[in-house]
C-alpha cells in the first residue's frame, strides 16, 4: 500500500481494497503515516464518501487497533449510544435501569464539548465518582453490579483518537462514514453484543435534520450488523431540551428523580422506551409493551435506584453526598403571559455554556453547579413576571448576562400547542 496512491484512489472515488484499508489504519494508529497524508485522505472521504463495505472494514480495523473486550457472563450485554443534545441525561438512569431488568451494561461514555453536555462530566459532579477505571475494574464492576460507566481508555480504539483529532481541525467532522466508524469502533471494542442508537435531530442536535439523522442511523445499523452485533435505532427529537435541567449536577439531580420513580415525563418516557428496546433486542423480553411495563416497575419499586447506588459506590462515589451548587440562582421572568409553544434547544445550550456548565476547549474547566434549572417546557401555562427558569452561575453578573438570551429561547403563544412527540421513527 503506497500512501499517496491510497489517497488518490479515494480522491478519484474508487473503493479501497480491504487489505489496503487495514494497513492504512495500522499506520494511523502507530504514527507511521504523517498527518498531512491522513488529513488529505479524510478530506477525500468527506467529499467522496465510502461504501457500506468500506465503512464496516474501517470500523473493524479501528476497533482492532487496540484492546477488544469480551464478557463471559450468564446474562446478555447491551449498551446505548446517543448522538447527544441539550439536557440529554438519559444514559445516567438508563444503565442502572437495564441492570435491574437483567442486562449487563458496560458503558463507555464521553465528555461534553461546546453546547452538548457529557455523561462523564455529569457523573463527576457526584463527589468521588471515578470514571477513569482500568479495564479489569470496568469488567469486574459490570459483572458484580450489572453496569459500569467510564471514559475511553488508551487501550480502546487508539486509531480513533488520532483520526478524530485530525477531523476536528480539517473540517471533516460531518462525514457519515467517519462518524459511524468513530462511534462504532469504540462501542464494538467495549464488548456489548446488543447496541441501541438514539440518533437525535433538531436545533440542539449534531444532525439538524431528520433526513441526515436517518442516514446516520442507517449507517450505524448497517455497520453494526455487518460486524455481528444486534442493533436498533431510535430517531428522537432534540429541537427542544430534554427535561427541566441543563447542567452537570442539575442533571444528576433530575436523573435521581427519575430513578426514584418521578422526574419530568419526557426523561422518564425516553428512559423507559430505550430500556424496553434494549431488553427486547437482547432477548430478555419478546414484547415491547411488557418490557416497558417492567422498566416502569423497576423505576417505581426502587430496584433501578439500588443498582445506581451500587454502581456509584463501586466507582468511589458517595450517593448521599450533597451535589455541587452554584453560588447564584437568578429567576428569569416571563416577558408576557401565555403558553410555552417552543423552547429552542440550541439557544438554551448556548446559555448554559455561557454560565459555565460547558467547555469551549477539550481541557476547559467546568462549573459543575452551573446551568439552567426548572426550565419551562412546551405546553406550560406561564404568567407575565413568573419564572421561565432559574439560571445558576458563579456570579450575579454571569447570571444576568444570559437572561435576555433565555427569554428569547422560549416562544409563547395564546393557545396551548400540540403535545411534544419525542420519537419520530424506530429502525429495527
Amino acid at each position: 500500500m503506497i500512501p499517496q496512491w491510497f489517497v488518490e484512489e479515494k480522491r478519484d472515488g474508487r473503493e479501497h481494497a480491504e487489505a489496503d484499508l487495514r494497513e492504512w489504519v495500522r499506520g494511523v494508529a502507530d504514527g507511521s503515516l504523517p498527518d498531512y497524508q491522513v488529513a488529505a485522505w479524510l478530506m477525500a472521504v468527506y467529499l467522496r464518501g465510502m461504501t457500506p463495505r468500506e465503512t464496516a472494514i474501517l470500523t473493524d480495523a479501528m476497533m482492532r487497533s487496540g484492546e477488544c473486550l469480551a464478557f463471559d457472563l450468564p446474562i446478555p450485554t447491551a449498551d446505548k449510544h446517543s448522538t447527544g443534545g441539550i439536557g440529554d441525561k438519559i444514559s445516567i438512569p438508563l444503565a442502572p435501569l437495564c441492570a435491574a431488568m437483567g442486562l449487563a451494561v458496560p458503558m463507555i461514555s464521553g465528555r461534553g464539548l461546546g453546547i452538548t453536555g457529557g455523561t462523564l462530566d455529569k457523573l463527576e459532579s457526584i463527589p468521588g465518582f471515578n470514571v477513569r477505571l482500568d479495564i479489569p475494574a470496568f469488567k469486574r464492576f459490570t459483572a458484580e453490579v450489572g453496569c459500569c460507566m467510564i471514559g475511553q481508555t488508551d487501550a480502546l480504539a487508539p486509531a480513533d483518537r488520532r483520526l478524530y483529532a485530525l477531523r476536528d481541525v480539517t473540517g471533516t467532522v460531518p462525514s457519515i462514514p467517519l462518524i459511524t466508524a468513530s462511534i462504532m469502533s469504540k462501542k464494538l471494542a467495549e464488548g456489548a453484543q446488543t447496541l441501541l442508537f438514539d440518533v437525535k435531530f433538531g436545533s440542539g442536535a449534531f444532525m439538524q435534520t431528520f433526513k441526515d439523522a436517518k442516514r446516520l442511523a442507517e449507517s450505524l445499523l448497517s455497520t453494526g450488523r455487518r460486524l455481528g452485533r444486534t442493533c436498533r435505532a431510535l430517531l428522537t427529537d432534540m429541537d427542544q431540551p430534554l427535561g427541566r435541567t441543563v447542567g452537570n449536577a442539575l442533571e444528576i439531580r433530575e436523573s435521581l428523580d427519575v430513578l426514584a420513580g418521578g422526574g419530568p415525563w419526557d426523561v422518564r418516557e425516553l428512559t423507559v422506551l430505550e430500556a424496553a428496546h434494549m431488553a427486547c433486542a437482547a432477548g430478555r423480553f419478546s414484547d415491547l409493551e411488557a418490557a416497558r411495563a417492567a422498566a416502569g416497575q423497576a423505576l417505581d419499586s426502587g430496584k433501578a435506584m439500588e443498582r445506581f447506588r451500587a454502581m456509584c459506590r463501586a466507582q468511589g462515589g458517595d450517593p448521599d453526598a450533597p451535589l455541587p451548587q452554584a453560588a447564584v440562582r437568578l429567576a428569569v421572568p416571563s416577558p408576557a403571559s401565555g403558553y410555552v409553544a417552543h423552547v429552542d434547544a440550541r439557544a438554551v445550550g448556548r446559555a448554559a455554556l455561557a454560565l459555565g456548565a460547558g467547555r469551549t476547549a477539550v481541557d476547559g474547566a467546568l462549573d459543575l453547579g452551573a446551568g439552567i434549572d426548572r426550565l419551562a417546557a412546551q405546553g406550560d401555562r406561564v404568567w407575565e413576571g413568573e419564572p421561565l427558569c432559574t439560571v445558576c452561575a458563579a456570579t450575579e453578573e454571569c447570571a444576568r448576562a444570559v437572561v435576555a438570551d433565555v427569554q428569547g429561547a422560549i416562544r409563547l403563544a395564546a393557545e396551548p400547542p400540540p403535545p411534544r412527540v419525542l420519537l419520530a421513527e424506530t429502525l429495527l
